[in-house]
């Protein structure tokens, strides 16, 4: 078991959005014999973009997961592969896929660099201390500068990379690779799909430069390996190949640099070199260290090893609907093994699922097989009562692993349905999206009496109206895109609450006195503390209370939802007879409505951090218009014949940016924006918030 597992590699291919992840994901499946031809992302025949939305907008929206065999030292590999967007609005996909995925390979466009969602994904990545080797792609591309993508990996991400291939040529001169570790040359032939590379010389030309960092090289083994260090002193060239690789995998396992290599996979070159750097660099599951978790029986921490013989346990990392099996629940198995027809136990609710399928998933087709073992991805089907992030275990031996956080939605639409009789079918629908996308909400907002759901950005909403309409059949009006403001108080408030009511017989009496106190913007949910003495209060009541100060901060002062806030109940009295669970949460509800009343509260507005690409000519204009939309601008980098601005902006000023950018630059300039935080509007801002009755500006 252990030796199998030695061959098998669980990988994501991550980075900014248009740095060629789909196309790099394709040569892999073509050169690993998976399949025939090769699919292209600008014709829509990519097998891994099999959604209709992404053939038509050629980007990635949700994260698909494929299994293709490698021969390596003449030895079968395994490698499981999971291709994530790159548009941040779906930054779900990546977060869920990097939780679960042993290494990463993380692409770099060679003209771009460092770009916004490359920081995005590298910031995943290191929260899960996850090995990564580093693909600087598009090197056939004008501009395109290897080096200097090097040094922006360095810089702005603040990763060790370590150059083991250097790039043979630039731009329409871009050839191949010289491999510093073999200190060999390869180039590809074109003309047959780059199915054929081949050992060359290295271009004497090359040579001083190639010398260097092969020195560079050997220093960076010798500081990895104390036992090569004396080695390496008497004579660099005496470390062999084989120290140098197993110096370089130990380093990257132990998150102390991350491997480079090169290539343009749109022209087929360098594809092959890349498969084998993740076969020599990046973790299999045995590398991989055991799991902890909580038993919810005991509430202590155990650990799981990557044992096929150890108790069953796997943690739910996705669920998609499919129109031929219906729903899929995609697994990491941690331990143990799993088998078609076998009742497994969700340490998360309590509850058994038989498991009448499982899948080995390529895109969007099946293969069923009968059993699988750890450390291993796969799909199963036959389970209702799973949500992403539950812990599927072997019901002797549970345990409940660590759940995957997702960020908040910022954008909100209403939606209805075109014709009455759809009303249940798009409530129905939506509670299918809601359940495969954790940043994607729905709600009744019983103020407006209309139905509004909330994602990352226009494009997630536009593309889940999308789903709506050729999925599941439900034609939707919807209105404008809106923010998702928040409040929050900004100092401590007392405030007593007796709640009574008296109808004939038994009446509702409920009294308590409760200190509301601010909580940092990063803290989440309610902290709630019971402070009264002497059981004044019973237990019962203190929880029915809980849960009404909980349902009130969905609505502050303003309408718009608190998330950070502490209550602490501090006195409080009940009525032998008309005092019960009801009237305690009512007391807690009004109370709060009513503290928010007198409260001091701001409102709390996303802020998100945009990048733009503009040729040096419209720097002014671009700019100016920025200043207008309240932006921060936070630094501005020239390069050869264009700029690239950073600033923050408030989301309700980047409605409909991408049209009046194309209209201010000719269509030249590009930009890419990501949510970065929550913060206080201006006193402008929330007057016309609050004087024209809407949360759009």
């Amino acid at each position: 078991m252990y030796r199998a597992l030695l061959n098998v590699r669980n990988i994501g291919i991550m980075a900014h959005i248009d740095a060629g992840k789909t196309t790099t994901t394709e040569r892999i499946l073509y050169y690993t014999g998976k399949n025939y031809k090769i699919g292209e992302v600008n014709e829509g025949t990519a097998t891994m973009d099999w959604m209709i939305q992404e053939q038509e907008r050629g980007i990635t929206i949700t994260s698909a997961a494929t299994t293709v065999i490698w021969k390596f030292h003449d030895q079968d590999y395994k490698i499981n592969i999971i291709d994530t967007p790159g548009h941040v609005d779906f930054t779900v996909e990546v977060e869920r896929s990097l939780r679960i995925l042993d290494g990463a390979v993380a692409i770099f466009c060679a003209v771009g660099c460092v770009q916004p969602q490359s920081e995005t994904v590298w910031r995943q990545a290191n929260k899960y201390n996850l090995p990564r080797i580093c693909f600087i792609n598009k090197m056939d591309r004008t501009g395109a500068d290897f080096f200097a993508a090097v040094r922006d990996i360095e810089e702005k991400l603040k990763g060790n990379p370590v150059p083991v291939q250097l790039p043979i040529g630039a731009e329409e001169g871009f050839l191949g690779i010289v491999d510093l570790v073999e200190m060999k040359a390869y180039v590809w032939n074109e003309e047959d799909r780059g199915n054929i590379y081949e050992e060359a010389e290295i271009p004497e030309e090359m040579m001083d430069e190639v010398m260097v960092y092969r020195m560079k090289l050997l220093e960076t083994v010798a500081e990895l390996d104390e036992t090569l260090m004396d080695k390496f002193f008497d004579d660099p060239e005496s470390l062999t190949v084989e120290e140098i690789q197993a110096t370089l995998r130990k380093g990257t396992l132990d998150h102390k640099i991350s491997p480079v290599v090169c290539g343009a996979s749109f022209k087929n070159k360098g594809v092959q070199r890349l498969i084998d750097a993740v076969i020599e660099y990046l973790p299999s599951p045995a590398d991989v260290p055991p799991v902890h978790g909580i038993n919810p029986k005991t509430d202590k921490e155990e650990i799981r090893n990557m044992d096929q013989d150890g108790p069953f346990s796997a943690l739910v990392f996705k669920i998609a609907t499919d129109p031929y099996v219906g729903r899929l629940v995609f697994l990491k198995i941690y331990s143990g093994t799993l088998n078609s027809g076998e009742v497994v136990y969700n340490a998360n609710t309590g509850k058994r699922g038989r498991v009448s399928k499982v899948l080995q998933m390529h895109s969007n087709k099946q293969q069923q097989i009968e059993t699988i073992g750890a450390g291993q991805i796969v799909a199963i089907v036959g389970l209702k009562d799973v949500h992403t992030g539950d812990s599927l275990t072997d019901e002797k031996h549970p345990i409940i692993l660590e759940n995957i956080e997702f960020p908040e939605p910022v954008i909100t639409i209403a939606v209805e349905p075109k014709t009455k009789d759809d009303e249940d079918k798009l409530m129905q629908a939506l509670g299918k999206l809601a359940e495969e996308d954790p940043t994607f909400m729905v709600r009744f907002d019983e103020t407006a009496n209309q139905t509004v759901i909330s994602g990352m950005g226009e494009l997630h909403l536009d593309i889940l109206l999308d789903r709506l309409r050729r999925e599941f059949n439900v034609d939707c009006n919807s209105g404008k895109p809106r923010v998702a403001y928040k409040e929050a108080f900004v100092e401590p408030i007392t405030h007593k609450e007796v709640y009574k009511r008296q109808s004939g017989g038994r009446g509702s009496f409920a009294d308590l006195t409760f200190e509301i106190l601010p909580l940092p913007l990063e803290e989440k949910d309610l902290h709630f503390e019971n402070a009264i003495k002497g059981g004044l209060v019973p237990k019962e009541y203190v929880t029915a209370a809980e849960k009404g100060f909980k349902t009130a901060m969905q609505n502050g002062k303003y309408g718009f939802p608190l998330e950070n806030l502490s209550v602490k109940l501090i006195d409080g009295s009940t009525h032998s007879v008309d005092s019960d669970s009801l009237s305690f949460e009512i007391c807690a509800k009004v109370g709060f409505r009513e503290a928010c009343k007198k409260g001091n509260t701001v409102i709390l507005e996303p802020i998100m951090g945009v990048e733009i690409t503009t040729p040096d000519e419209f720097i002014g204009n671009i700019t100016g218009d920025l200043n207008r939309r309240r932006a921060v601008l936070e630094q501005i980098d020239a390069k050869i014949g264009y700029q690239i601005i950073r600033a923050h902006v408030p989301l309700a000023e980047m409605f409909g940016y991408v049209t009046h950018l194309r209209s201010i630059s000719t269509g030249r300039a590009t930009y890419s924006m990501e949510f970065l935080k929550y913060a206080q509007v201006p006193s402008e801002v929330k007057e016309y918030l609050l004087n024209s009755g809407r949360y759009l500006l």
